[in-house]
């Protein structure tokens, strides 16, 4: 039998500029307040950590949304029979594989597009996927969303009914406005025919939340000091990660969690690479992640502002996480002049 190939990584093209990561390091590490990118956790250690945080018994996320895509996959496959699933920051695709069993269990067969930043990771991936479904197609894209996805092919086998994935709860990472112009590009890829399989965390409990982030393994703690390992290589910088403390409350009157690294005294922390020193008082704080919590009238709400409607609504009991299957609704000529404002 002829063995087939590893999927070629194509490249997806920038649509807008980012600032550079040093640019972007100084933005973040010398403004008011100060902050970190999250992209930047995510180095080989990190990456290690966040896949033990997914199983830690607090993190209730990954394991929720991944019950409800059980238990649900096979009924939006039937619904959207699509042609293309294009997954947005799609990592190992470990909870994307229930649609495809159900694809395979109803002999309906697609193209699968992965975007990540990572090559490496997308190579793997595709050999994985091809080999455990070898009906299904895979085209791995190395890209960044945040860069835009207006250069984006047109579906891969030509369908019009392609479905977008944008799971783990990440639209919550976002500002309400990059979260907004991030789903308003998506509702370009899906025309008439086309769908949006959003995961979201829902406000609830702050005692469920603040545990879920500060879990008694200590794991989010480690993972959250990690991040400045990787920035004493990037930056060449000092940071001592013994002198800040792991705090991620939850802030009501914002409705989402913060990462923060709290510095325990007052410090010095040299930053050769942007030419510039940091001094952090005690009890300071670097901003590393947001975490959004909706409730359902927001997610309906951010969805319809973005040009988007809720076909269906997928919600757990407890803890409560929706996963909303979502499909383009026609703009208004204002909306239209303000969407393509919006991307430039």
């Amino acid at each position: 039998m002829h063995k087939k190939s590893s999927p070629h990584v194509a490249r997806l093209q920038p649509s807008r500029t980012l600032p550079e990561s040093l640019e972007e390091l100084r933005a973040g590490l010398l403004g008011t307040p100060r902050s970190i990118p999250p992209k930047y956790f995510y180095d080989a250690r990190g990456a290690e950590l966040f896949d033990r945080i997914c199983e830690a018994p607090e993190y209730y996320p990954t394991r929720t949304e991944d019950e409800l895509l059980r238990r649900h996959a096979a009924t939006m496959m039937r619904d959207c029979r699509p042609g293309e699933l294009f997954e947005l920051g799609s990592g190992n695709a470990r909870k994307t594989r229930r649609l495809f069993d159900a694809c395979e269990a109803q002999g309906h067969s697609c193209d699968y597009v992965p975007m990540d930043v990572c090559e490496a990771t997308l190579e793997q991936l595709g050999s994985e996927l091809q080999r455990r479904y070898p009906w299904l197609s895979v085209s791995p894209m190395a890209g960044d969303y945040n860069a835009g996805l207006a250069n984006l092919p047109a579906a891969t086998n030509g369908a019009v009914n392609r479905l977008v994935l944008f799971l783990g709860g990440t639209v919550g990472n976002l500002s309400e406005e990059h979260g907004r112009l991030l789903l308003g590009e998506v509702r370009d890829l899906i025309p008439a025919g086309g769908h949006l399989l959003l995961g979201a965390d829902r406000d609830k409990e702050p005692t469920l939340l603040e545990a879920a982030y500060n879990d008694a393994q200590g794991l989010t703690s480690e993972f959250n000091r990690n991040v400045l390992h990787v920035l004493n290589t990037l930056l060449n910088a000092d940071f001592r990660p013994e002198y800040f403390e792991h705090h991620a409350p939850y802030l009501p009157e914002k409705g989402r969690v913060e990462m923060r690294l709290v510095s325990t005294r007052a410090q010095q922390v040299q930053l050769p690479r942007l030419d510039a020193t940091l001094e952090l008082r005690a009890g300071e704080y670097i901003l590393t992640e947001i975490s959004r919590k909706f409730s359902y009238p927001e997610l309906e709400q951010m969805l319809f502002s973005s040009g988007l409607r809720v076909k269906t609504h997928y919600e757990s009991p407890d803890p409560c996480y929706s996963l909303l299957l979502a499909e383009s609704r026609a703009r208004t000529p204002a909306e239209e002049e303000r969407s393509a404002a919006s991307r430039g």
